[in-house]
């Protein structure tokens, strides 16, 4: 939970994302060794951001040690031959934003990185993912996305001490568009976990709404920074009631809504106005997904929520970036808006989509409607699928549930 905090703040020294990774590493390994000595202590973040701090400045002194002593070898020493890096911030926009996590985000998405390594980069540092959970939520080989981030780690050690300033003016606005998409991959990873014990972790949508809020603050007449911002609160505005008191996810259908934060919705609301009040009648992708998540923040229930105008936004959304997910999505929206015969018929096309060969979701939702149609074995069949696929204990212990009640039906 820390690790992107020490990362940032180790990075903001060495100016060096490979080199601040290694040393939050070796902060943890010293706190294996100490704590169980000498006790946890009450900050353990603090210790060890402090730890990190203390080893990157060291390295950084042996370095400048070792770069006077080379000039003084080769008859070219001065009093100003190198100045004392662990004093230099990380340059003007983030000494202004004063967000060292803000720095290192737009590292991450530094042109000089491919789209897919950043992507890859980000989720590591900022969600705490291992390479193979990275892999699986993209669908592509562990070694893959090995290789992504190693490659992110080396071009941005080639940019130099530039990579970790935040940007401003123009380069600000042509990188905003990747540092919103790695936000909310990050938001999303906090919203439904791909792998491990848990459905949620809340920690990481706290962090991606606060990254979010703070680029809000920075683009303010950017629609789509608030239509990101809407977005992620109106999800998030129902993370107590997707979890059950032991822990079991709780589908939108089953879902407690007095449960769901007033609070969040309503700046979820308001941060959606502002979107579209700055759209001209364009909406982006996030504001046409905040507009979906409006829909069944304003319905009643279930059966209340406008399904006909979910459809339209998911058509609206496939239109601007089309996607085999979005296309699930509008087939679930128009099974519930014109019947499950009407989802099918769009579910078939993604049937043989390679991109969702490994995806447990697509026989998932086609379980419903086949559930729905009375087509039991079939869709007993689509659970068996899913089980096979799903990385989540929570969502294996779901599908186990209504597998086992199908099966008694």
């Amino acid at each position: 939970m820390e690790s992107a905090r020490i990362v940032a703040g180790v990075a903001r020294v060495v100016r060096d994302v490979g080199r601040a990774e290694e040393l939050a590493h070796d902060a943890l390994v010293a706190a294996m060794e100490q704590w169980p000595r000498e006790g946890v202590p009450d900050n353990p973040g603090a210790w060890l951001t402090a730890t990190a701090r203390r080893r990157a400045i060291d390295v950084v002194r042996r370095e400048q040690t070792l770069a006077r002593k080379t000039e003084l070898l080769v008859g070219r020493a001065g009093d100003d031959a190198v100045a004392p890096a662990a004093d230099v911030a990380v340059g003007d926009g983030a000494a202004a934003v004063g967000d060292d996590l803000l720095a290192l985000l737009f590292a991450t998405c530094h042109p000089a990185v491919a789209r897919e390594s950043r992507v890859a980069l980000t989720l590591r540092l900022f969600g705490g993912l291992t390479t193979d959970e990275i892999a699986h939520a993209f669908l592509v080989p562990s070694p893959t996305i090995g290789q992504r981030i190693s490659r992110a780690k080396k071009r941005l050690a080639g940019v130099g001490p530039d990579a970790l300033a935040v940007p401003t003016g123009d380069e600000l606005a042509a990188r905003l568009g990747a540092v919103l998409e790695v936000v909310y991959l990050v938001f999303n990873e906090g919203y439904a976990a791909t792998t491990g014990v848990d459905w949620t972790r809340p920690a990481l949508c706290v962090e991606a709404m606060r990254l979010g809020r703070v680029l809000a603050a920075l683009q303010p007449g950017e629609p789509e920074v608030h239509g990101l911002v809407a977005l992620m609160e109106l999800q998030a505005s129902r993370l107590r009631a997707r979890v059950g008191p032991s822990g079991e996810p709780v589908l939108l259908g089953d879902q407690d809504r007095a449960r769901w934060d007033r609070v969040l919705l309503q700046r979820g609301l308001a941060a959606l106005a502002r979107a579209e009040a700055g759209s001209e009648g364009s909406r982006g992708r996030y504001t046409l997904q905040a507009a979906i998540a409006a829909c069944h923040a304003r319905a009643r229930s279930t059966d209340d929520t406008d399904w006909a105008a979910i459809a339209a936004l998911y058509a609206e959304l496939a239109a601007l970036t089309p996607s085999p997910v979005v296309e699930l999505n509008r087939a679930v929206a128009v099974s519930r808006a014109e019947g499950p015969e009407a989802g099918l018929a769009v579910l078939e096309p993604l049937m043989t989509d390679p991109t969702l060969a490994g995806y447990h979701l697509l026989p998932a939702v086609r379980a419903d409607m086949l559930t729905a149609l009375g087509r039991i074995d079939e869709a007993v069949a689509e659970l068996d699928r899913a089980l096979a696929l799903v990385r989540t204990v929570a969502e294996r212990e779901l599908l186990e549930r209504r597998r086992l009640a199908l099966s008694r039906s």
